[in-house]
């Protein structure tokens, strides 16, 4: 039989245990938190679709080492999905691209235009260059949130 001291403890404890983990939960995302892009007008269902989330505009949307987290979507009827689970809430854009010969990256011209469709969140659209962040930017509190995107070609 314990002490009723020690039961406070150990009450104590475990209460402590749930608040950290419910504090990292949130912190970090939830099971149940995703972002999914649904990608449209793109003009085959060559290769692949490829998905960038950054959550600054350091770097967005060419650096895509710079983005927090990147997935790919398969192509069929020229329609493709991207999914990021796990996300905690804050403000983020998203980045994407029809990476029509499935090589992992934009392919570009001479002078740096995109060779292969691009999107973005917010359908944002760049003056002589891309979009910036905060033309993309989204709120996201937590949850499941579906965003529409559509693939533009130069």
């Amino acid at each position: 039989m314990l002490v009723p001291q020690t039961e406070g403890m150990l009450r104590l404890f475990g209460t402590v245990l749930v608040c950290s983990f419910l504090m990292m939960r949130g912190a970090a995302g939830g099971a149940g938190d995703v972002i999914r892009a649904e990608v449209g007008g793109l003009r085959s269902d060559k290769g692949q679709v490829v998905c960038s989330l950054f959550a600054s505009a350091d770097g967005y949307p060419k650096k895509e080492e710079k983005a927090i987290a990147h997935t790919k979507g398969t192509i069929s009827e020229r329609k493709a999905a991207c999914e990021f689970t796990g996300v905690a809430p804050g403000t983020y854009a998203l980045s994407v691209f029809h990476d029509e010969n499935s090589n992992g990256k934009l392919d570009t011209n001479f002078i740096g235009m995109p060779k292969e469709g691009v999107g973005a969140s917010n359908d944002a659209k760049g003056h002589m260059g891309p979009p910036k962040f905060e033309a993309a930017a989204f709120k996201y509190s937590g949850g499941e949130l579906v965003l529409k995107v559509t693939i533009h070609y130069l």
